[in-house]
């Protein structure tokens, strides 16, 4: 897909995610979850 925006094109290409990668993306979301999970419990104390 290209776009012609005042004489500059840029394109924009698909990237293909390796196991590896969704692993480690998935890897780093529970991780955040985890310790929103614990900012949040930490605030209901107060």
């Amino acid at each position: 897909m290209k776009f012609h925006l005042f004489f500059l094109t840029i394109s924009i290409q698909r990237r293909i995610w390796t196991a590896e990668e969704i692993e480690r993306e998935q890897l780093i979301r529970q991780v955040e979850e985890k310790m929103m999970d614990r900012k949040c419990s930490m605030y209901q104390l107060f």
